[in-house]
């Protein structure tokens, strides 16, 4: 079997291709009309035609052809149909996007499309990314090539292909949670079809630097090894000494012992350090998040997320017409951070440098946590005819097993304190501004921190067997119908531990049953309609990291009540159009739908002081979203997005949220990243991203309302950001990218505690310039 060396010989997707599209075609027919009039008096001119394309190996099976922007399939084997043609919003952003965006960390890729926003933690944070997927907590709705990666960590970029947003519940491929959708991240893999290496490197403003090394490197037809390296430092734009830094590996074997068999093993191991910025913080009763906060961070704040995943997949074809992929994965992830917070307020009265003098005050926020888990995922694939409809089966079983230890740090804090705040005479206090209101000399000395590991305080752990069977039936030429069904059976347990070492035990046992089902009419050759129904399942105490806080996802009450606790239940009808127009180049979608949340998890009372954990609470979230991506004409490529959404509180324990938007819920949101064919050598492009303001409070459930002043306590405003880049290929091997970040430096927020602390500063003006060489 031969072989792709880089510059000598091409994959399909490099060589050139027909240029007859829609508007080529449309072209041809108006010049044959006119030919009468025009031609006979002025000679024909033939004009070159410039195709859109990444002039770089794409080694991504899902890919569209000549179109870098566009994927055309899954990286999900179990979604049976191409994208096109799936009855469910998936929103793909691949590599050549997120590299032409100029972005890594998994958090920035997600956040700038619609309908998702981020959320925060108790302590900052929550011990990594977070996301909120048209109005649900989806932080551990997080997969990796199919597969969930519950550990709340750090994620990148360097080894992934495509990233997969699959708005809407999706439990039957998903399993508990997804109540808003999920995120998958499609990994390179190792292939015998390819020989190339690639190296990136990049400088820029705020000490960026960055450096990936991905080579692919066959060894005869029947195994390949690949790697992917990383090595990136930054500080926070403008926000130094906050920084960022990330040290990753993948690596990927491929073994085909015979034509019917197949062996993939892979390693992903990713530390990412720093110290991270919280940011600011708003002034209650719907004020703005405060601008122009000095950084505050201190000398011993940090922030270490170390990831490493195995995987072994086995597929075998037989000669019954059967496909059997079995995947097996262990993880293990370990966090841990101790980080300044900041919050306004006034001196006392009895400070006597500068009584009742508004100030500043700093916060210590912490928290570790060790990830284990265990996942084993068997499909079985068939395609049959029965009578005259064609089936595309899968059936599928899955075992997890995920095991969690939540501990604290013990922050002593042994810097002087420099203020009184509080009633009266108040008491002693740190102040980051000093009585004449400027930033206190050597401010990131302050606390002078010592820090010792203590114990855990949570043992949490859940164990799960799931069965599933999908199907994608023809039943006519142009009438297609997905279903699908899942059952998930799970044991869960988590031990909580309070400071004097007494353990109080939360444990019960409960099976969930969600499905799907959508149909798809072809109206043509370009364009179907759909609708579709799907539904998921969330258990009480899912989320791993809040312990014994209901209003976050933990349990509270007693541990009889816990096991009367029903299970959340989402259901999610959409009607959409789906469009592969200009030579399956670029696909065109919009979608209207509606998700309701019944049973949600309340917490009885305040937020900390809980009579125990219920199921009262009930929401909606109702909205369209439109989407356009590929290539626009022969020489304009890029990606549009955009959504508007409406929630609603139906039902509540406390009754004045009721009639309320839900927390961290962005009614309007879109997205613009658009890339123009200049010549063969050069392309430019930039992105625009749009989020509409939101209130931070309690997931699902009301944002924070001051019944006083008639207004949300804590707001988020809106935003519009734009990016811009350019790209430069000096040849086939060799490559020049350069990349604006935030090109108007617009002060953003990103989101916020509940409480208006810890509202997160979008990146400052930033500029980075990437060389690549490709062998």
């Amino acid at each position: 079997m031969s072989k792709i060396k880089s510059a000598e010989r091409r994959p399909a997707s490099l060589r050139p291709q027909s240029a007859l599209t829609l508007p080529g075609l449309a072209l041809g027919i108006s010049s044959a009309l006119l030919s009468g009039a025009v031609l006979a008096e002025e000679e024909v001119v033939e004009l070159d035609t410039l195709r859109v394309e990444d002039r770089a190996i794409d080694s991504n099976p899902n890919a569209e052809k000549d179109a870098p922007y566009k994927a055309k399939t899954s990286g999900d084997k179990r979604r049976r149909t191409e994208l096109a043609k799936t009855p469910a919003t998936v929103q793909v952003i691949t590599q050549t996007e997120i590299k032409d965006a100029g972005v890594s960390d998994l958090r920035d890729i997600v956040s700038a499309q619609p309908g998702i926003t981020i959320g925060t933690g108790e302590n900052g944070n929550a011990f990594g990314d977070r996301y909120v997927i048209r109005g649900q907590e989806a932080r551990s709705d997080v997969f990796i090539d199919g597969l969930r990666d519950p550990g709340m960590t750090i994620r990148e970029s360097f080894a992934v292909d495509q990233v997969e947003i699959a708005k809407g519940p999706n439990s039957t491929y998903a399993g508990r949670g997804s109540s808003g959708g999920t995120i998958n991240s499609v990994t390179k893999q190792a292939s015998p079809e390819y020989d190339f290496t690639k190296i990136e490197a990049g400088v820029g403003t705020d000490d960026y630097r960055r450096v990936t090394v991905d080579t692919n490197q066959p060894i005869g037809d029947k195994l390949a090894l690949r790697a992917n390296l990383l090595h990136a430092y930054e500080e926070v734009p403008d926000r130094g000494p906050a920084e960022r830094e990330r040290d990753g590996a993948a690596l990927s074997l491929h073994i085909a012992p015979s034509d019917r068999v197949q062996i993939l093993a892979d390693y992903y191991g990713l530390n990412a350090a720093g110290a991270a910025d919280l940011g600011t913080y708003i002034v209650p009763g719907g004020g703005r998040p405060v601008a122009d906060l000095p950084v505050y961070q201190q000398a011993e704040d940090f922030l270490e997320s170390s990831v490493d995943i195995g995987t072994l997949r086995v597929n075998v074809d037989t000669a019954a017409g059967w496909r059997f992929e079995n995947a097996l994965r262990y993880g293990r992830t370990d966090n841990g951070y101790v980080l300044t917070g900041a919050r306004g307020t006034s001196r006392a009265a009895g400070d006597t440098a500068a009584p009742l003098a508004p100030t500043v005050t700093l916060s210590t926020h912490q928290g570790w946590q060790e990830v284990d888990y265990w996942v084993d995922q068997f499909n079985a694939f068939h395609d049959a005819e029965w009578g005259s409809m064609t089936h595309k089966l899968v059936f599928g079983a899955e075992y997890a097993e995920h095991d969690v230890l939540n501990g604290n740090y013990t922050v002593t804090n042994n810097g002087d304190r420099n203020c009184r705040t509080g009633n009266g005479a108040g008491t002693l206090n740190y102040c980051m501004l000093g009585p004449d209101g400027n930033a206190v000399p050597d401010l990131e000395h302050l606390l002078q921190r010592s820090i010792v590991r203590g114990a855990y305080d949570a043992d949490y752990g859940i164990e799960t067997v799931s069965l599933y069977a999908l199907d994608v039936v023809d039943l006519t030429d142009r009438l297609h119908l997905t279903v699908g069904v899942r059952w998930d059976d799970f044991d869960y347990q988590n031990t909580l531990r309070n400071n004097a070492g007494v353990e109080t035990v939360y444990a019960y046992s409960d099976s969930l049953w969600n499905g799907n089902a959508g149909l798809v009419f072809d109206l043509n050759d370009y364009g179907n309609v759909y609708v579709s129904v799907a539904t998921a399942s969330d258990i009480n105490g899912g989320e791993s990291d809040v312990g014994g806080s209901c209003g976050y996802g933990g349990l509270c009450g007693t541990p009889d009540q816990v096991v009367l606790s029903k299970p959340e239940r989402v259901e999610n009808i959409e009607l959409g159009t789906k469009w592969n127009v200009f030579d399956e180049k670029l696909l065109l979608t919009a979608a209207v739908f509606q998700i309701t949340k019944d049973d949600v998890m309340e917490s009885v009372g305040s937020a900390y002081d809980t009579l125990g954990t219920l199921n009262t609470g009930k929401n909606r979230v109702r909205g369209v979203e439109f989407g356009a991506v590929g290539n626009f004409t022969e020489r304009l490529s890029g990606q549009f997005s955009a959504s508007v959404m409406d929630s609603e509180v139906l039902e509540a324990f406390v009754a004045n949220q009721i009639g309320k938007t839900l927390a961290n819920f962005a009614e309007k949101s879109a997205n613009l990243q658009i890339k123009y064919q200049f010549n063969d050598q050069f392309s430019f492009g930039g992105g625009a991203s749009y989020q509409g303001e939101m209130y931070a409070g309690q997931p699902d459930t009301a944002a924070t309302f001051d019944a006083t002043t008639g207004a949300y306590s804590y707001r988020v405003p809106s935003y519009t950001k734009f990016d811009a880049f350019a790209n430069y290929a000096f040849s086939e091997q060799y490559k020049l990218r350069l990349n604006v970040g935030n090109v108007f430096d617009k002060d953003y927020y990103l989101a916020a505690y509940r409480s208006g602390a810890f509202t997160y500063i979008g990146d400052a003006r930033n500029v980075t310039l990437t060389f690549s060489a490709e062998f």
